[in-house]
């Protein structure tokens, strides 16, 4: 034991002369592995590949310095001085510590102040020099490593975002960037040296901040280089694509999706007839799947917007997005599934009467599932639907096809549903099919009737088949704030009824 003890307390000369031997190589190989690591982190910033100590304002001698004002300068030297003001702006100053760098930070904030300035004058005509410049201080400024999330969690519906904290010079940045694609005399030829492929990833990737201001900017950005870059329109669409993939079936986290939804309806708005094979793989591989992502309420609204005008320019793509929406159908989510029936809501109106009777089954099937849902909400959108004007007249039209359907539903909630107002509605309805449909009604009515009396003898029917004397004074369907009879609650208690109501 003692032998074993000196041995582990003090190594022998081998393996000393093993570790001493060994050491510079574990250095050599974990220096090669983080110089790798910052060459790979530049080149997905686009910056230089430097230490970041390098990049500071400090250790580059004269970097910045206060310049004469632009409207002090000589005409012929107005050019000159507005480059190396640009020049100056390429410095980026870390704004985590406010103390640091402070006069340095208000002469970049000046310079760039004058540079927007400048180039808000519409009857200025910036040079290829110039307008190249400009392009390189942009993408200095603004393409840089996102900073990660302080809450994995986060929820843009309920948690702060984290602010950039650059914005008062990024701001300033895009601005110059807006007016810059805006301005009459925007050499777009110049600019395409610049605005490449790849300054589309990166500008897209941008999109994954938690500063809405800084997506609003973007948004206005890419519009107006999808307007002005023909060349570069295929190319944002593909990229689009794949980041709306990769946030599908890989991360399920990016923050500028709704931004992107918003761009792509103005697209979509403006493609010609007849669609592409591009466009409709778009719409089947990105934008129906789109609907099984849990963060869906924060953008449904614009890719509500992209699927109706699909639907609009071209009626046949209304079975797939249909039975695409179907298949991603919540089954435990209820503000999801009210977001769903919203939607469908939409679809119905949209699309063509050829269309709509082909699809009318499918459709109210699941409507009927809704109809009798125990959340409220959910069963009192699918009631709502009879309210839309447009719908409630195509219900109408097939009434023979859609009634038997969703009869045996409405027939449960009238009896069984905990919620009054939910039984009102359901009530109206009734009276409009009964309206529309008399005979069918009756028939149906009467075979669901003989149906529960073989079931339980005994059993007073679930709705009276003198229905007219029940009905007479009632509301008109689509207004179900009017006073109407609500028929008596048999099936559920009232202390039950407030139970579920909390």
């Amino acid at each position: 034991m003692v032998t074993t003890r000196s041995r582990a307390q003090a190594p022998s000369p081998s393996a000393r002369t093993f570790v001493d031997k060994v050491d510079p190589f574990a250095a050599a190989k974990t220096a090669s592995k983080n110089a790798k690591q910052r060459k790979a982190r530049a080149r997905k910033s686009g910056t230089s590949i430097a230490s970041p100590s390098a990049a500071s304002p400090r250790n580059i001698p004269g970097s910045l310095s206060e310049l004469p004002k632009l409207e002090d300068a000589p005409p012929e030297g107005v050019e000159e001085l507005l480059v190396r003001k640009i020049q100056q702006c390429c410095v980026i100053f870390d704004f985590n510590d406010p103390l640091a760098d402070v006069r340095e930070k208000a002469i970049k904030k000046g310079h760039l102040l004058e540079i927007l300035q400048h180039c808000s004058r519409s009857n200025q005509t910036l040079s290829d020099s110039v307008t190249s410049e400009l392009l390189k201080m942009l993408s200095a400024n603004m393409f840089r490593v996102l900073p990660p999330s302080d809450n994995p969690d986060f929820d843009p519906e309920e948690d702060d975002p984290n602010f950039e904290s650059a914005w008062p010079h990024l701001e300033i940045v895009y601005q110059i960037f807006v007016k810059l694609l805006e301005s009459p005399n925007f050499s777009v030829n110049t600019a395409k040296q610049h605005i490449k492929a790849q300054f589309i990833t990166k500008l897209l990737e941008l999109f994954d901040s938690e500063d809405p201001r800084e997506r609003d900017y973007l948004k206005t950005i890419l519009h107006r280089i999808y307007g002005k870059f023909l060349n570069l329109r295929a190319t944002i669409r593909k990229q689009i694509m794949n980041l709306f993939v990769d946030f599908i079936y890989e991360t399920q986290k990016f923050n500028g999706v709704s931004e992107l939804l918003e761009i792509l309806g103005s697209i979509v708005n403006g493609f010609a007839l007849p669609l592409k094979k591009e466009h409709t793989l778009f719409l089947q591989r990105v934008l129906i799947p789109l609907h099984k992502t849990k963060s869906l309420p924060i953008y449904h609204s614009h890719l509500t917007y992209c699927i109706i005008l699909f639907v609009e320019k071209d009626g046949s793509l209304a079975p797939q997005i249909i039975k695409g929406i179907l298949r991603f159908w919540p089954k435990t989510c209820s503000p999801k599934e009210v977001l769903f029936l919203s939607e469908l809501d939409e679809l119905i109106d949209a699309m063509p009467e050829k269309e709509f009777q082909a699809l009318a089954p499918l459709m109210f099937k699941q409507i009927a599932k809704s109809i009798e849902s125990p959340q409220f909400q959910v069963a009192e959108r699918a009631l709502m639907l009879w309210n839309n004007e447009s719908t409630s007249r195509r219900i109408s039209d097939y009434s023979s096809v859609i009634l038997p359907i969703v009869f045996t539903s409405l027939q449960e909630v009238f009896t069984n549903h905990w919620n009054q107002t939910i039984v009102a509605l359901v009530f109206n309805v009734l009276k409009f099919f009964r309206d529309i449909n008399e005979p069918l009604f009756e028939k149906l009515l009467t075979e669901r009737n003989k149906h529960m009396a073989a079931s339980s003898s005994g059993t007073t029917p679930l709705v009276s088949s003198n229905w007219n004397s029940q009905t007479k004074g009632t509301s008109v369907p689509g207004n179900p704030s009017n006073p109407r009879p609500v028929p008596r609650h048999r099936h559920l208690a009232p202390d039950e009824a407030v139970a579920h109501d909390r």
